[in-house]
């Protein structure tokens, strides 16, 4: 009224008003009670909450202004007009106040906590920038983006203050301690681009991880993790699409042998996801199965059976009648292997017949065989062994759909490489390496067990399916890299010793071998191998005397006997193969 009248209002408008303002304030209250303006909290004001005031004043300034028309103007037009101005303003104010102080706060040179540039000024990076202002979590002091339209402007009140290239000057500038890539699937170019350059200032990496991980949330700074050598693998990882997974097992009785490995426990992990009728772990180590179920559903069911024992493993796969059996159950380790081949023939070559047999007497719809690049022109018994298991798989003749995944090394498995880096490096070192030459293809367990799940349904049986390792990294590079992740310095932190290559091992590894054709497959990453198949009268005698060798407990008659397949494929692949195979073949014989 004051601003209507500049001050100096007349007796009568004052009347006026006297008869308006209770109108306006019934008319008001319901307007914004009705919009939902009292429902909200305050702490978490957002745009929702501004446009429920603005809809609730512009629906009472319709009201009024009907209302002041209708009873003849007791007080001029403009006053709801000038009215739903000022209570848009007020209630705006009461609603974010909390939040301007928080975010004064969060920015204030007070304050105390960790001083964060955020790299990536996109969704994710916005999206992990309200996080931390909403909970004064630490103190953001910078975007870093290459986009240079963002250069110098401010999202959230935080200046883009440069690109990667300027990290270093944007982090002595505003003394950030941390810094998180909050890019969605960085390249690991990028990352390792970002984490040098880091590693150089002395400043902490963080990085955001996956959208997969994230299960379709926003972002926020708990789930920032430390970067891992996973993150700096030469490879992207993949993502697919498991929807024809999710057909493949839904309503289905699905068991998995060595269900208390690294990718078995994986495989039951995921399987769970996908709701299975039945889901059965059988493994042999009762330490293994109960850590591996321990986060799965009540109802998974657990077998502890050992598939060296036929009986055994028959009464469990009589009681659970799988559809789907994944065989995941090996022996692994190359060097042990090596000096115990009595034992790697018992589980990896006895034990796959096993299981395919008790498969099918049960009815067993389809069944996959995890295999390993150690099977392609072998140089070890664990090698010629798993090479054997795929030759058992393949070669029946039966209405069961079967099919082998062959894929190289993956991170984190119990006994690998990096773990063992990383026990070295928590001892002060040193970092120990066969040989400086030594490469191997790496993959995270999630990836691989995804890509094995959908090599599984694409299978129409009798295929070898290769999955896409990316490129192969140097051990040596490996320890390197560990050992930055550590904050310590290769050479001269921690020491990295070369030895000596042990017997059995590589200095590089192949995922096919020339004379196994491939054939692209619907995912990008999975290629289908043609197997080489040896002569089914010849794989019998082999694996007749390899059970020979067994229960005598003769090593020696072991390597001969798995020598015999090796000799069986040459006969079909020819010279060009067999040079090389036999070749390593003569350092274990």
């Amino acid at each position: 009224m004051l601003l209507r009248f500049d001050g100096e209002v007349p007796t009568e408008a004052w009347a006026g008003l006297t008869l308006f303002l209770p109108i306006a304030v019934v008319v008001t209250v319901t307007g914004h009670a009705v919009a939902g303006v009292y429902s909200g909290v305050l702490r978490f004001a957002s745009i929702l909450e501004a446009r429920q005031i603005l809809v609730a004043q512009l629906g009472v300034m319709a009201v009024l202004v009907t209302v002041v028309w209708a009873t003849g103007r007791p007080v001029p037009l403009s006053i709801p007009i000038v009215a739903t101005v000022l209570s848009c303003g007020l209630a705006g104010t009461i609603r974010f106040w909390s939040r301007l102080l928080r975010w004064r706060e969060a920015n204030g040179s007070g304050h105390d906590g960790e001083r964060l540039v955020v790299i990536g000024a996109g969704e994710v990076g916005v999206s992990l920038a309200k996080d931390i202002q909403l909970h004064h979590s630490a103190r953001l002091v910078g975007f870093v983006d290459d986009e240079p339209r963002l250069r110098g402007l401010r999202l959230l009140g935080v200046k883009v203050r440069g690109g990667i290239d300027d990290l270093a000057d944007i982090i002595e500038e505003t003394a950030a301690t941390r810094a998180v890539l909050a890019i969605s699937q960085a390249e690991p170019e990028l990352v390792r681009r970002v984490a040098n350059l880091c590693g150089d200032l002395g400043t902490g990496l963080s990085i955001v991880p996956p959208a997969s991980e994230l299960l379709g949330r926003q972002v926020s700074l708990q789930d920032v993790r430390d970067i891992e050598i996973a993150d700096l693998l030469g490879r992207a990882q993949v993502d697919t699409d498991l929807a024809t997974v999710k057909d493949l097992i839904r309503g289905k009785r699905v068991l998995i042998t060595g269900g208390g490995g690294s990718i078995g426990s994986e495989l039951a992990r995921q399987v769970a996801s996908f709701a299975p009728a039945k889901l059965t772990l059988v493994d042999h180590d009762e330490t293994h199965l109960f850590d591996a179920a321990a986060p799965l559903p009540r109802s998974v069911g657990q077998r502890l059976a050992d598939i060296r024992d036929r009986a055994s493993l028959l009464r469990v796969m009589e009681e659970e009648r799988p559809e789907i059996v994944f065989h995941a159950a090996a022996l692994k380790h190359v060097p042990i292997l090596e000096s115990h081949p009595v034992q790697a023939v018992y589980t990896n070559v006895l034990g796959t017949r096993n299981v395919v047999q008790c498969a099918e007497e049960v009815g067993t719809e389809r069944l996959v065989f995890i295999s390993t690049d150690k099977a392609v022109r072998p140089s070890s018994v664990m090698g010629t062994t798993k090479l054997t298991g795929e030759h058992l798989v393949l070669g029946r003749s039966s209405s069961m759909t079967v099919c082998a995944v062959r894929f190289g090394n993956v991170l984190g498995s119990r006994g690998s490489v990096v773990p063992t880096f990383v026990r070295q490096i928590r001892a002060g070192g040193p970092v120990t390496i066969t040989d400086a030459r030594m490469t191997r293809y790496f993959m995270s367990i999630p990836e691989a067990v995804r890509l094995v799940l959908h090599a599984a349904a694409l299978s129409e049986g009798g295929e070898i399916f290769m999955l896409d390792m990316g490129e192969p990294v140097r051990i040596l590079d490996l320890a390197k890299r560990m050992i930055q992740l550590s904050g310590q310095r290769p050479g001269a932190d921690v020491e990295i010793r070369v030895t000596a290559i042990r017997p059995g091992e590589k200095l590089a590894e192949e995922l096919h071998s020339p004379d196994e054709q491939q054939h692209a497959t619907s995912h990008p990453s999975i290629v289908r191998l043609d197997p080489v198949a040896v002569a089914p009268g010849v794989l019998q005698s082999a694996v007749t005397l390899i059970e020979r060798a067994a229960a005598d407990q003769d090593s020696q008659s072991a390597r001969e006997a798995l020598a015999l397949v090796l000799q069986a494929r040459h006969a079909v692949v020819g010279d060009r193969e067999a040079d090389t195979e036999m070749e390593g073949a003569q350092t274990w014989r």
